[in-house]
């Protein structure tokens, strides 16, 4: 089956896949949040588009354009970083799923690869549940999290950490600049800071929260295809779903 890219359609071709019983699948991912100094801003752009296109490969969904911006209050001392507020992250959701559901659809699929979106994906749900529209999301930590628990050595993270760059290193290994990452983990809970004196923060100097330095193609690997079979799971339950 021939992927479907909404982008590549004319509108009235766009009309005839617009259909209740088809997914449309958008994918959520910055293209501007730090990830330390050995990822680059655009990581989880392309982490969604690969994702993207890696799910999309011989199912009935349609591929919508990329989301690329979302709520990322944690991130938003390290320059380059760009987050919404909660509220516009949540309406910015809403009104994409709307403009595609007023020509028939009713299944929208988020391929989320944040951790802070889900606070926006969550209401936007709920809000669009009340006009006939099933929209499901990624939670990536609950996906990964059985693997991680067995591959991983860090001692903790979550971001731009061990997991997170050993799927880099297969997705996108020229973005990684394995020579510039470092261990850089502090206990503790909030938005990451750069400020030692921050008490409400978790410090990092370096904008990591893990140790990448424990990455590797192999580990990579694993997570991966872990992840494209788990959102596969999840588009197919949606698919089957019989509406709200």
């Amino acid at each position: 089956m021939k992927r479907k890219v909404l982008s590549a359609l004319a509108w009235t071709e766009a009309e005839k896949l617009l259909t209740p019983h088809r997914v449309v699948l958008i994918p959520l991912g910055a293209a501007a949040k730090e990830h330390g100094p050995h990822l680059s801003l655009g990581n989880d752009l392309l982490l969604a588009e690969y994702l993207s296109e890696e799910v999309a490969k011989g199912a009935d969904v349609l591929v919508a354009p990329t989301v690329n911006c979302g709520f990322y209050p944690a991130f938003a001392e390290y320059p380059g970083s760009v987050s919404l507020r909660l509220k516009t992250a949540r309406d910015l959701i809403v009104d994409v799923c709307r403009s595609y559901a007023r020509f028939g659809t009713r299944k929208i699929y988020v391929l989320n690869t944040g951790v802070s979106t889900l606070h926006a994906l969550r209401p936007a749900a709920k809000s669009l549940a009340t006009e006939g529209v099933l929209l499901r999301y990624t939670d990536l930590r609950k996906i990964l999290a059985p693997l991680a628990a067995r591959i991983s050595a860090q001692a903790g993270g979550g971001h731009a950490d061990e997991i997170e760059t050993s799927m880099m290193l297969v997705i996108a290994p020229r973005t990684v600049r394995m020579k510039a990452a470092l261990k850089d983990y502090a206990r503790g809970t909030g938005p990451l800071t750069r400020d030692p004196k921050n008490k409400a923060g978790v410090y990092s100097a370096s904008g990591i929260w893990g140790d990448p330095t424990l990455a590797t193609r192999r580990k990579g690997k694993l997570l991966v295809e872990a992840l494209v079979k788990g959102i596969k799971e999840e588009l197919r339950e949606l698919g089957a779903a019989s509406g709200l």
